[in-house]
């Protein structure tokens, strides 16, 4: 299973790519936990691009993911800015400065790639199906 959505550049879109990429995962059987993770990370992504980076030449954001066995890749492709994204050490009165950090911690792996102007970061995680060799994966999810 794979998606790309072109989305404005534009706060409202945080919210539409949330609800797509959870759709499309819970059609697919994933695990509720591996949803929430995706989808924290989504925001956290999307976010960022519409924080810090210029919108694509066309005025959009593309938000996409891949689905393959057991885990997903999400990705968000902007028009790039002036700094590269990394994981910020915020101090705790820091009001902002977490999001790739949420990242890191979540996703088994994430970074970034240049083509031309766009910029791409994206992240992989975990994402078991809710039926794991005939069991209902549940079973793991309460324990």
């Amino acid at each position: 299973m794979s998606s790309v959505v072109l989305l404005p550049y534009a706060p409202s879109s945080v919210a539409v790519a949330r609800q797509r990429l959870s759709t499309d995962l819970q059609d697919s059987g994933v695990f509720t936990a591996a949803i929430d993770d995706a989808v924290l990370v989504v925001s956290e992504l999307l976010s960022n691009a519409l924080r810090h980076a210029h919108p694509l030449p066309s005025g959009m954001v593309r938000v996409a993911w891949l689905r393959s066995d057991d885990h997903i890749e999400v990705a968000v492709s902007d028009g790039g800015a002036a700094t590269e994204p990394r994981a910020g050490r915020p101090t705790l009165s820091s009001l902002g400065g977490r999001g790739l950090g949420i990242v890191e911690y979540v996703a088994e792996s994430w970074g970034v790639r240049h083509d031309g102007d766009t910029t791409t970061v994206w992240a992989i995680l975990p994402a078991p199906n809710k039926s794991v060799n005939g069991q209902v994966a549940a079973l793991r999810e309460a324990g």
